[in-house]
């Protein structure tokens, strides 16, 4: 797929999970260190770098704006995967573990952590075997059609089954592009900015009766507001900057 094309599916996909959704060591060659103050906490140089390239084809940047790994998505994945969702602090984890439908949720004796650690170097076992090179040494047609193949379920791991993981690589990346830029990704809220989503809620009643109206707003974040850059109502809410757009 060419990255316009990357990006109008994802888009579509964004549609029916909302705007903003937000989740339940040195770095390799062609991995972008994390912005400044961050650190990795779970991810390794390698993974890092598969990471980074594959959030790149999933969401690429093109005409509309930056992608997912200008937003830092491979970091708001190293930091989720480090934390409570990594080890699936929360959740049942007794079997039976049979493939189930999508509405039975997760159906894995892994944690998302091994699922990571475990696919990812098979993957690049693979590639180097097929190609010779490790995923994010492939060119990008390449690494879209072993996206494909892991996204059809045709791509061989034995760890954990390829759209398994396919499903969750791209359900952390549409997270990291979309949440709060407190979670770590969303950089400059660059997922924001691209569908017009304001963030942290403000007060609307003023706005009830204007029906049809656009409400181009500069996005405001948890970040803004704990450093003090987000002016507050009386109430505690942000008081919203509206965009003024230029005629003609």
């Amino acid at each position: 797929m060419d990255e316009s094309q990357a990006r109008r599916r994802f888009l579509k996909s964004v549609g029916a999970l909302g705007a903003a959704a937000v989740p339940a060591a040195a770095v390799a060659q062609h991995a972008h260190a994390p912005a400044k103050g961050e650190k990795y906490m779970f991810l390794n140089p390698a993974e890092v770098a598969f990471l980074e390239a594959a959030v790149a084809r999933l969401i690429p940047a093109d005409q509309l704006g930056p992608g997912a790994k200008e937003a830092g998505v491979t970091y708001f994945i190293d930091q989720q995967l480090f934390g409570g969702f990594g080890t699936m602090a929360k959740m049942y984890r007794q079997g039976p573990h049979a493939e189930g439908t999508p509405q039975q949720g997760y159906q894995s004796p892994l944690t998302p952590q091994e699922v990571y650690r475990a696919a990812i170097a098979e993957v690049d076992a693979t590639c180097a075997q097929q190609h010779g090179a490790r995923f994010a040494k492939l060119e990008p047609k390449a690494q879209d059609e072993v996206l494909r193949a892991l996204d059809e379920g045709k791509w061989p791991l034995e760890s954990v089954p390829a759209r398994f993981f396919f499903n969750m690589l791209l359900e952390n990346t549409i997270e990291g592009f979309f949440s709060d830029p407190i979670y770590g990704g969303n950089r400059d809220k660059v997922g924001w900015k691209l569908v017009g989503f304001p963030g942290v809620a403000a007060v609307y009643t003023h706005l009830v009766e204007k029906h049809g109206v656009p409400y181009d707003a500069l996005p405001i974040s948890i970040v803004d507001i704990l450093e003090g850059k987000s002016v507050l109502d009386e109430t505690g809410h942000p008081k919203h900057v509206l965009l003024v757009k230029k005629e003609g």
